[in-house]
């Protein structure tokens, strides 16, 4: 368990600038507690013990506004930025070096039972607000834009923006690339910008079809 508080230590000095002492990781950052208090709730879990960790997770999620089920199972050098409104479902599967930003959900999508959350690979980002839903598998170095909702699985080393989800880049990310929320490619504006594009090509075209049958009318 020191071990892990000691890596949890690290990665947050890693991930976050504003981190600039133990004591103020131990006292300021409701991730730090979350975590610790899933690592904890998911052994006891595993080991069968009944009710206690399901308590022990609502009073990590009064305090940090950070809900895992003890059910989860997480990688090491987790980090939740800021965290508030995070949900973390029963049957997630989430690897090593994986980030997620506030308002992040993992969740299933209905009544389902058995494997019914996401999976996360290694070095996976998700950014705030985004939906990931459902028993799908999002990839090695893939990076979930915010507010996006995504339904879908997701091949390794891809970007994803939008609802629904969509991949807008594939391939060229690697672990260490951080998710650049205003360097994203927007879908909807590209789609757009080229129908109205189409429409200004149209309208040209309609207007030299008019010009052309005015001119052979005239005397």
């Amino acid at each position: 368990m020191l071990a892990s508080i000691r890596e949890q230590f690290e990665t947050i000095f890693r991930e976050d600038p504003a981190a600039k002492s133990r004591l103020e990781i131990l006292l300021c950052y409701p991730g730090f507690h979350a975590i610790l208090l899933h690592r904890f709730s998911h052994r006891l879990h595993k080991a069968g013990v009944p009710l206690l960790p399901r308590v022990i997770s609502q009073v990590s999620r009064t305090f940090t506004g950070i809900e895992i089920h003890p059910g989860a199972s997480i990688g090491r050098r987790f980090f939740i930025d800021h965290g508030m409104g995070v949900v973390i479902g029963e049957t997630t599967v989430i690897g090593d070096d994986c980030l997620l930003y506030q308002g992040v959900t993992l969740g299933g999508t209905g009544k389902e039972r058995g494997k019914r959350h996401p999976t996360l690979g290694n070095h996976v980002v998700v950014g705030t607000g985004a939906k990931v839903l459902g028993n799908i598998v999002i990839g090695d170095n893939s990076k979930i834009g915010a507010g996006s909702v995504v339904i879908h699985e997701v091949p390794p080393h891809s970007t994803v923006v939008g609802i629904p989800g969509r991949v807008v880049r594939r391939g060229g990310c690697t672990e260490s690339d951080m998710l650049e929320h205003a360097q994203l490619p927007d879908p909807e504006a590209q789609e757009r910008a080229e129908l109205r594009s189409r429409i200004e090509h149209l309208e040209e075209q309609v207007r030299h079809l008019v010009e052309d049958r005015v001119a052979t009318r005239r005397p």
